[in-house]
C-alpha cells in the first residue's frame, strides 16, 4: 500500500475490494476520505471518481460488517 495521504482520481484503485486485506482497506478509505474532503474545500464539489470510490468502499465495509 502507498504512503500517500490522499488518493487522487487518477491514482490506481483496486478493481476488486473483496481481495484487499482489512487493514489496507481502512488505509484506502482514509486516503479517499481525505481526497474527498480536499476536493470539496478546494474545488467546491467532489470529483465523480472520488465519489464513486467512496461509495464502493462504504459498500465493501457494509458487506464485511455483515459477515
Amino acid at each position: 500500500m502507498t504512503e500517500k495521504l490522499h488518493l487522487a482520481p487518477h491514482d490506481d484503485f483496486p478493481e476488486d475490494l473483496d481481495k484487499v486485506e482489512d487493514q489496507d482497506l481502512q488505509v484506502l478509505d482514509s486516503q479517499v476520505q481525505r481526497q474527498l474532503d480536499y476536493e470539496i474545500v478546494a474545488e467546491g464539489e467532489p470529483n465523480p471518481e472520488t465519489e464513486f470510490r467512496h461509495y464502493e468502499l462504504d459498500e465493501e465495509f457494509d458487506v464485511r460488517d455483515k459477515r
